[in-house]
């Protein structure tokens, strides 16, 4: 089937995954690595989700300098001006106006899917029609699309969209006007949200024209538009490294949510369930991973488990492991690193880190 050549996508793959560490390190992190034990990382994964609805050369991935060769190694044959490097972490919103710049080059007429590098979607077959039918919906209509998910349970970890059950795109009414974006509640707000049936999980994927995202950008967001669009000559000639390099120096650090997305009047939802999870940290990771019938999910090919339960265990498949007495912990166990942690308390993953920092180097990390 020939793909609509109008069809572009934006791959965000700058992340640093600090609450997957210590398998998520600065130098090899999430997205790069391959944490179903499927024989692909989830870059690859997305990339080649995404090959299925949009041309190759229309994809684009947007990650920090240092990560070029890791982008080029597993994704073979990209082609190198289709990976945009950040020179500093500036957050979503700078890194989806450099890649509309660059898009705006090669097709004025473009309409554009922004995706994370690193979610895990199992339904893909689900996934690919509702991105078509947003493709569809974005190029009829001066809409912006987020795609939110059904909620299963009471999570305190994702944002949440609230939508007009009532009023629909005029053209799909599948798509729904979104009244209001929230960030991570506490467990007993998230238990309202899903009691309410109008509020949805934030997947952080987004459907839009060119010319739909570049007119919010001018609108809410002038000095981060402004900030490319003064070197919009340069973008796609052999001056646009030093141009991006001094662009991203002084260019402000937001979100596109926050920037545009909670402020524009033309904001939809598509409600959908495709089997996500941003898998964003080891107890996500468990929630997807395959159990053995005592709960525990593994990876790696010598484990041994002798009465333990409900635990996630990553090994390095040349290292024998024998666990005994474990209920519902983490065990991570890297080249240099053993981590060893309660699944209720990985939110202080965080501070292990920095205190690994301090009291030890940056050599762990």
């Amino acid at each position: 089937m020939e793909l609509n050549k109008n069809n572009y996508c934006v791959i965000m793959a700058g992340g640093i995954g600090s609450r997957f560490w210590p398998m998520s390190r600065t130098d090899k992190p999430k997205q790069f690595l391959d944490v179903m034990g499927v024989g692909e990382s989830l870059l690859q994964m997305t990339y080649h989700r995404f090959e299925k609805i949009c041309p190759k050369d229309n994809i684009y991935i947007v990650t920090n300098k240092m990560y070029k060769d890791l982008v080029t190694l597993q994704l073979d044959g990209i082609r190198e001006d289709r990976i945009l490097c950040e020179p500093a972490r500036r957050n979503t919103a700078p890194c989806i106006t450099y890649a509309n710049f660059r898009i705006w080059r090669d097709n004025p007429e473009a309409n554009i899917i922004v995706a994370p590098s690193d979610h895990l979607i199992l339904k893909e077959d689900v996934f690919l029609d509702i991105i078509r039918k947003a493709l569809a919906a974005a190029q009829n209509s001066d809409i912006l699309i987020t795609l939110g998910i059904k909620p299963s349970y009471p999570n305190t970890g994702y944002g949440y969209i609230q939508f007009d059950k009532v009023n629909g795109l005029e053209c799909d009414n599948e798509f729904k006007k979104v009244k209001l974006f929230t960030e991570k509640p506490n467990r007993e707000m998230a238990q309202m949200f899903i009691d309410s049936g109008d509020f949805l999980w934030n997947a952080g994927i987004f459907v839009w024209s060119l010319n739909s995202i570049n007119n919010a950008l001018n609108e809410f967001l002038p000095d981060v538009f402004n900030a490319f669009n003064q070197g919009r000559e340069l973008i796609g000639t052999e001056k646009e490294s030093e141009f991006i390099n001094e662009t991203y120096t002084s260019c402000q650090s937001i979100s596109i949510d926050y920037g545009v997305m909670e402020k524009a009047s033309n904001v939809y939802v598509m409600p959908s369930d495709f089997g996500w999870s941003d898998v964003g940290t080891w107890k996500a990771l468990y929630e997807v991973r395959k159990k053995d019938e005592y709960g525990n999910g593994i990876t790696g090919k010598n484990v041994m488990m002798y009465s333990s339960r409900n635990n996630v265990v990553t090994v390095d498949d040349n290292k024998l492991a024998v666990i005994q007495g474990l209920d519902d912990y983490i065990v991570v166990d890297t080249q240099n690193v053993l981590l060893i942690c309660k699944k209720d308390e990985e939110q202080r993953v965080k501070q292990f880190l920095t205190d690994v920092e301090v009291q030890k180097g940056k050599e762990y990390l």
